[in-house]
């Protein structure tokens, strides 16, 4: 059932809302903000030249990743794969989406949110990317300079990954070891891997794509889940990130009625660990040699288009593995993008998260069982005194 929020602006039978003619009509709100919203992702460089930079950060990131040594490995691992990883950015179109498409789900976001929820509003957004401009110091910075009432910390992952999620998180509590937060209230959305209009929002796209197949071949394509592996070692730590993804894919599947055989599969490992697997590409490979020549790949654990749907699963599985292992077709689902149901799962979680009581969720406060990481431990007592009621 669509939550009751947003029950009035759904049109029934027509998987949409309403809120996409409220949103052309409403101006950009110039006056003061009331209700901050903080866009958690890791973010993508716009541009070839900020590609050293941006891995630079990611292989000195000891929430992303530990290594040996790492302040001195990380930067010579990110200097032997820059010119690679600007190759594939080249390739699809000389940078990285991402930041344009968060500022429009932002946008549509805000536009939506005061349409709603006229108390909260005016709403504004921020972007907090994690390892390139706008970073999350950043977001925060201009966040507090507009002088918000109340500010909610919004990850941009729906399943929620130490790795990922948890680094964001981490980068805030870093921001303010060096200063006292705004006394405003705060609160936070970790996860929402189940949210039913997210749900919709990828059955929509998997049945578009289905669509394009001809009539004779629909029900034999194999839907391919693909979402970024994680090291086998993170998963032996607790790290919740693979069964939240798990979660996903079953209620979608679920929405579909299963209509057709599915399996989850793991894309851009890194490095010599050993990492969740089947890989995509070798799935492929697999189903291939079964008889199975007609895919699509649906990018579960991603919010919006950058590298790693436009050219890893664009480019390397949909067009060059394709040919090579002799699929038929190979068809890739768009990310949920401005998709309206999406940007509704956006402002029901937002305004659902104003109204409750409940400002930070117990399990974002529990740690893995077997959590190595000190900051987290530091972190989730911060969060729990920043996010008491005020």
């Amino acid at each position: 059932m669509l939550p009751k929020v947003l029950r009035d602006f759904f049109v029934p039978g027509s998987q949409c809302v309403r809120w996409a003619s409220v949103a052309t009509k409403v101006k950009k709100d110039t006056r003061k903000p009331k209700t901050g919203i903080v866009m958690l992702n890791m973010g993508g460089p716009q541009h070839v030249d900020q590609v050293l930079t941006y891995l630079t950060r990611i292989m000195t990131d000891r929430d992303m990743m530990q290594l040996p040594i790492q302040n001195t490995l990380g930067p010579y691992i990110a200097r032997r794969r820059t010119a690679d990883v600007q190759k594939k950015y080249s390739e699809i179109g000389g940078g990285s989406p991402i930041l344009k498409w968060t500022r429009i789900q932002g946008d549509l976001l805000c536009q939506t949110l005061d349409s709603i929820s006229p108390e909260t509003a005016p709403h504004k957004h921020y972007t907090a990317f994690r390892y390139v401009e706008p970073m999350t110091e950043t977001a925060l910075t201009e966040l507090e300079n507009d002088g918000v009432e109340r500010a909610v910390l919004f990850s941009q992952y729906p399943q929620y990954s130490c790795a990922t999620s948890g680094s964001s998180f981490n980068a805030i509590y870093s921001h303010y070891l060096k200063k006292s937060p705004p006394n405003i209230k705060w609160s936070v959305i970790d996860r929402w891997s189940t949210h039913p209009l997210l749900v919709k929002t990828f059955a929509d796209r998997i049945q578009t794509e289905l669509k394009q197949f001809p009539a004779e071949k629909q029900k034999e394509v194999v839907i391919l889940f693909s979402a970024h592996s994680l090291p086998l070692r993170a998963v032996n730590r607790g790290d919740p990130y693979p069964s939240e993804v798990g979660a996903t894919v079953q209620l979608v599947m679920d929405e579909l009625g299963y209509c057709n055989p599915y399996h989850l599969v793991w894309q851009s490992k890194v490095g010599p660990l050993e990492w969740l697997a089947p890989f995509t590409d070798d799935a492929i490979k697999g189903y291939v040699k079964q008889g199975k020549k007609n895919f699509i790949l649906v990018p579960i654990a991603f919010v919006n288009e950058h590298i790693e749907t436009l050219h890893e699963m664009d480019i390397e599985y949909c067009h060059d593995l394709g040919k090579e292992v002799g699929a038929e077709m190979i068809r890739r689902a768009a990310a949920p993008n401005d998709h309206p149901l999406f940007i509704s799962a956006m402002a029901d979680l937002v305004v659902t998260n104003l109204k409750q009581e409940r400002t930070v969720s117990p399990k974002f406060l529990n740690r893995c069982p077997h959590c190595v990481n000190p900051k987290c431990y530091e972190a989730k007592r911060w969060f729990a005194n920043l996010c008491k009621n005020k």
